[in-house]
């Protein structure tokens, strides 16, 4: 697939991936790039006139209604908003748990659905979803955000197999450790935001079902696909 004429809209582009995404789609012929954010005033100068920017929070249903007609054109959603604790299920504030997973599954599958109807009536659209490599296996320190990417997984799953034959992709994208604000306790090396945004819009393009950006995911996905039991023991401390 060529970006070119593709309308695009990026959830959480005010940083980290989100905003290195859209950097890098603008090296190439993309039509217009929609760049979501709860507070459009955190958004960075992208100096381009293709990025509208879009005011978008997906824990709102008013929100994700008025983005979904304002950027009715869409052709690729990116659905890239999330947040991140360290939160585990015996010790943590419920309320901790809950925010992840209002964040990044609800608010992914509010906006899921509010595109979905759009690009069904088009018979095409690409919906692309940030996962994490902790959606296919948790890491316990962060047993509710590895809940809430699992649920996502789950989703995307399900969405694929849902929209088969109507002319839309559904892909998965699991980052590793990249070097992020909701990635700054994690206590090993990580890859930077602009290598993984290179992956994903390179992915994208290709079609790519399950995009893995980094090097560290690459391994994680590896192992995922062929022994998934040996990953599941190693993150859970077993090994």
């Amino acid at each position: 697939m060529s970006y070119t004429s593709q309308t695009v809209l990026v959830s959480g582009a005010n940083r980290g991936i989100g905003a290195a995404t859209v950097r890098e789609l603008l090296k190439t012929d993309v039509k217009k790039i929609y760049a979501g954010a709860r507070r459009l005033d955190s958004l960075p100068d992208f100096g381009d006139s293709r990025v509208v920017p879009l005011q978008l929070d997906i824990t709102d249903q008013a929100s994700v209604d008025a983005a979904a007609k304002i950027a009715a054109d869409t052709d690729i959603l990116l659905n890239n908003a999330g947040t991140a604790v360290f939160a585990n299920f015996i010790e943590s504030p419920i309320e901790l748990i809950n925010g992840d997973m209002d964040v990044n599954y609800y608010g992914t599958l509010r906006i899921i659905r509010a595109f979905t109807p759009q690009f069904t009536a088009r018979k095409s659209g690409t919906i692309a979803n940030v996962i994490s490599v902790v959606g296919l296996t948790s890491a316990p320190p962060m047993g509710g955000y590895s809940a809430s990417k699992a649920a996502l997984q789950s989703l995307t799953q399900s969405l694929r197999a849902t929209l088969k034959g109507s002319g839309i992709k559904v892909l998965g994208i699991y980052p590793g450790p990249i070097d992020t604000d909701l990635a700054k306790d994690i206590p090993m090396d990580k890859a930077t935001p602009e290598h993984a945004a290179q992956h994903i819009v390179a992915g994208i393009a290709a079609g790519e079902t399950y995009i893995f950006p980094d090097p560290v995911a690459l391994q994680i996905g590896h192992l995922w696909a062929t022994d998934g039991k040996t990953l599941d023991t190693a993150l859970a401390g077993e090994a």
